[in-house]
């Protein structure tokens, strides 16, 4: 029966009567494409959504936040046993104090 044979056979199974299997990069187009570029490229965090470890935060070495744009909305959890993120907006330039105290500045870098 179909549903007893192993990965293997129904790889050979495919190869067989289709040809060469095609690779995923080939079908996928526009910005899902650039993701996977990037991923392939070591790039494991393409849109830079995951988040920052803060460092010294002063107002001489703010934090950089990485942004394609002019602004960027950010959240900081400000205490590690809040459950809670103070969001705020960071424009190009302009270092931001946030109400823990640690400043924050946008870093720019090229798009996806």
């Amino acid at each position: 029966m179909w549903w007893t044979r192993t990965a293997t056979q129904l790889r050979r199974f495919n190869v067989r009567s289709y040809g060469a299997l095609h690779d995923p990069l080939d079908h996928v187009t526009g910005i899902q494409k650039r993701e996977l570029l990037a991923h392939l490229a070591g790039e494991c965090d393409p849109f830079r959504i995951m988040a920052i470890k803060r460092g010294p935060g002063t107002c001489e070495r703010p934090n950089l936040i990485p942004s394609a744009y002019a602004s960027r909305l950010m959240g900081c959890i400000c205490h590690p046993d809040q459950n809670h993120a103070e969001y705020m907006w960071l424009h190009q330039g302009v270092p931001k104090r946030c109400g823990c105290g640690y400043w924050f500045e946008l870093c720019p870098v090229a798009p996806l």
